[in-house]
């Protein structure tokens, strides 16, 4: 049994001038195909690390400003060999397939 893939594009297919060609044709050729359970592997990892630092954020913003920490947005960006990347400012990253990841606090259902 194979392993399941995805298509990672790594080139910008809207400059592509065959109009004859499916987008599927096009992304085939300027993309890479990468293993899910990699990404999984990948994303998980990643996950657990920003997780970590927002636990870092949102102690840190308590007890220096008594304010607390209620949404934050990242924009993250998929190699072509799966690795998942945090997209910085003022980087070479222009963030055109940018997935944006937007994580809220919980509600705290006891409390109502």
């Amino acid at each position: 049994m194979s392993e399941e893939t995805i298509w990672i594009v790594t080139e910008d297919i809207a400059q592509a001038t065959d109009t004859q060609r499916s987008y599927r044709e096009i992304a085939q050729e300027r993309g890479v195909k990468v293993s899910i359970s990699e990404l999984e592997k990948n994303m998980s990892r990643f996950l657990e690390s920003v997780g970590r630092l927002f636990c870092q954020a949102e102690q840190q913003t308590v007890y220096s400003s008594r304010m607390k920490l209620d949404a934050i947005v990242l924009s993250v960006e998929i190699s072509a060999e799966g690795e998942v990347k945090l997209i910085g400012t003022g980087g070479k990253a222009g963030g055109k397939g940018a997935i944006t990841l937007q994580f809220k606090r919980l509600e705290d259902k006891s409390l109502t």
